[in-house]
């Protein structure tokens, strides 16, 4: 291509910014029209301050899923509240130790209830509360509190790691369908459910969840794991944010169940920049969820990420993420086979070996 001079640069920029601002970003997630398919998942760091929730709205977030309210928390309360009303004859007016001592977590659920109310007040994009929890419980009751608030939606965390030898697959998966049911059954608000991928059949897992009343499967839950510190010999959590990489599991299952199932499909882990928006699109997904991106390049990167998809689908002559949406997933793609065994074993045979050989001591050791 010739260079262009200062007038025809100019020009030609002014016009691919006209392009870019035609290009029709919205997209439909639990009933809602959004602007774009950047949403912000989960985070504390991210969503508990009032600020940081317009600052997104700002740089361009189509919703916000607000960080968890957890399991035990309601528990705690609960216990906490019994303990003190049950005890009170016992304590006397001297007695420093009748107060309650500091909580554990750091979010109370009152104050995570008048959290919802402060951000609707703020901002007029979607705020989607969120439950982390793993028993059938008191998920039902708080999720009505939930919708009282004004949440206009909720997504169910159910973070399980089971353990017990004695439990089967079956069981498992009823106590999910039990949590699920519960609370479909007992709020108006759309909901939910994020998933983990550790199913003996996934798409199976899916289908019955969507059969609950569930309106979106969010793909996957990242289960953090523990390390060990080789000083202090304990057992440590140890938080890593996603790479880039982390995206193809989400991509695959979106892939194999867009246009089987009645619900919206949002994508999360690994969705860094548009490239990985785009890919989650084409497999067939309505919404991408944020969260290590902003960790590591701040909230202002949304605001990147959309530019970079306007000017792509300019250049790919795309008018619409409709248009984009699951054009990639397994019933369009030109080899369905692709998101299945075939591809395993043409990864095999294509791969080429390099990097440290695995005997040298700095690969485990840093």
């Amino acid at each position: 291509m010739p260079l262009l001079n200062g007038k025809e640069a100019v020009a030609r920029f002014t016009y691919t910014r006209q392009e870019t601002k035609r290009m029709n970003l919205t997209t439909t997630y639990l009933g809602f029209e959004l602007r774009s398919p950047l949403v912000v998942g989960a985070c504390a760091p991210l969503t508990e301050n009032i600020d940081n929730i317009r600052q997104m709205e700002d740089a361009g977030a189509a919703a916000v899923v607000l960080h968890s309210l957890f399991e035990e928390q309601l528990r705690q309360d609960r216990f906490e509240l019994h303990h003190y009303l049950t005890q009170r004859m016992e304590s006397f007016a001297e007695a420093l130790t009748y107060f309650p001592e500091p909580e554990i977590f750091h979010v109370e659920p009152e104050a995570y209830l008048e959290h919802i109310h402060l951000a609707k007040q703020k901002v007029d994009m979607p705020i989607i509360a969120s439950l982390n929890g793993s028993t059938l419980g008191g998920w039902t009751d708080y999720a009505r509190h939930l919708e009282q608030a004004g949440a206009d939606a909720l997504e169910l965390n159910i973070y399980a790691v089971p353990t017990d030898m004695t439990r089967s697959g079956a069981e498992v998966e009823h106590e999910y369908l039990d949590i699920v049911r519960s609370v479909t059954s007992a709020v108006d608000l759309p909901v939910a459910i994020k998933l983990s991928p550790y199913f003996s059949n996934l798409a199976n897992m899916a289908k019955r969840l969507t059969d609950t009343g569930v309106n979106a499967l969010v793909l996957f839950n990242r289960f953090y794991q523990p390390d060990i510190d080789l000083e202090t010999l304990e057992v440590k959590p140890n938080l890593l944010l996603s790479t880039p990489q982390d995206r193809r599991l989400s991509l695959r299952w979106i892939g194999i169940l867009y246009g089987s199932l009645p619900v919206d499909l949002a994508a999360t882990s690994g969705v860094h920049n548009a490239s990985d928006v785009l890919k989650m699109l084409m497999a067939g997904a309505s919404v991408t969820m944020l969260v290590s991106a902003l960790l590591r390049h701040g909230i202002g990167h949304i605001r990147y990420i959309e530019e970079e998809m306007r000017h792509w689908m300019v250049e790919h002559e795309y008018e619409s993420v409709t248009q984009l949406q699951g054009s990639m997933s397994q019933i369009n793609c030109p080899d369905p086979s692709a998101f299945e065994r075939a591809q395993y074993m043409q990864a095999i045979q294509t791969y080429q070996p390099g990097g440290k050989p695995i005997f040298e001591p700095s690969y485990y050791f840093g």
